[in-house]
């Protein structure tokens, strides 16, 4: 930490959020959470934070925090993030992502920010014509929710060349798992998430795991995705700010770990940790799914000497069944 004020973290208490906020924390920082909390749900660990309830499309909104809490770097995570429902419900995508970002960017600009750190994802490179994927690979999403962030990229290159907005793009790969510490992890209702619909099969909340094509080039026939543990995902937002300050420039990151595995590897590590089968069902390829998609993550480790902690399918199972168990104890306790 290289600079006096607070850090603005948007989508503060949704599930990356709320690690991003538990890694900046403990490097120091003050953090300001702004959060509508349409998706995302307050814990203890956010009394150490200003809270600030409002939507980051509030352009008046947004500019007074960035004066009242002297605002010195933003983290910004509020979105909507649901690929497939981006393409049944495609203008709210682009409100909520591409239209509320410019006045973020705008906002930032004028108060003179001196970092900013925007959440990306690998949806913005569609279906890859190799993998693993690098930063220069092209860029031809699929959905609007890929289009919409790769929009947001843009409009942030942009200020920044004509302004003093030092920016570190990240592209998320597969983000999984859950705090260590049991203090944050996944609560959103409805998940579309491989591994938490896994683990509701292992609860008992579903009745099987559905396999979206067993035909893919791949080691078994099913789609190969690269799995980051959130907590390390949230590291890497920490080391992008100290980046920043430090003066370093602007780029484009993926984060992940630069290597994948199967659904049906992933249901396999579900069996293991929780000691329970998991009955799938094979169904046919959604449109447009990649086979595979693995991160070259070679540059973010050398350029923010990221080393993650949590690189274990079994360990990011562990993770986020034991927070899912907490959940649920807490659910039927309430």
């Amino acid at each position: 930490m290289s600079a006096p004020g607070s850090v603005l973290v948007t989508g503060g208490a949704g599930y990356i959020g709320s690690h991003v906020v538990l890694a900046l924390r403990a490097a120091g920082w003050p953090i300001v959470v702004l959060d509508d909390l349409s998706t995302g749900r307050l814990r203890p660990l956010h009394r150490d934070c200003a809270l600030v309830v409002g939507d980051v499309g509030d352009r008046a909104l947004v500019a007074s925090v960035l004066r009242r809490y002297d605002i010195v770097a933003v983290v910004h995570l509020a979105a909507s993030i649901v690929a497939p429902a981006s393409l049944r419900h495609p203008l709210p995508y682009y409100v909520n992502n591409l239209a509320a970002s410019l006045g973020l960017v705008e906002a930032c600009v004028g108060h003179g920010v001196a970092a900013f750190v925007l959440s990306s994802t690998a949806a913005v490179y569609g279906i890859p014509p190799a993998s693993p994927v690098r930063e220069d690979a092209p860029t031809n999403p699929i959905n609007p929710y890929g289009a919409s962030k790769l929009m947001v990229e843009r409009l942030l290159r942009d200020a920044a060349a004509a302004h003093d907005l030092p920016f570190l793009i990240l592209r998320y790969f597969n983000v999984a798992g859950a705090d260590p510490a049991g203090r944050a992890g996944q609560t959103e209702t409805g998940p579309a998430h491989l591994l938490r619909v896994a683990l509701d099969v292992a609860f008992g909340a579903r009745s099987e795991v559905p396999i979206f094509g067993t035909d893919h080039p791949t080691v078994d026939g099913t789609a190969v995705r690269d799995f980051v543990h959130v907590s390390d995902l949230a590291e890497a937002h920490r080391a992008a700010l100290d980046h920043l300050l430090a003066g370093g420039a602007s780029c484009v990151l993926n984060c992940g770990y630069g290597r994948g595995f199967s659904v049906r590897q992933v249901i396999a590590a579900v069996e293991r940790v929780s000691g329970r089968p998991i009955p799938t069902r094979p169904a046919p390829r959604r449109p447009g799914d990649p086979s595979e998609v693995v991160a070259d993550a070679s540059r973010i480790r050398e350029l923010l000497g990221w080393r993650p902690r949590y690189d274990d399918l079994d360990l990011i199972v562990a993770h986020a069944l034991a927070w899912q168990r907490r959940s649920s104890a807490e659910a039927g306790t309430a």
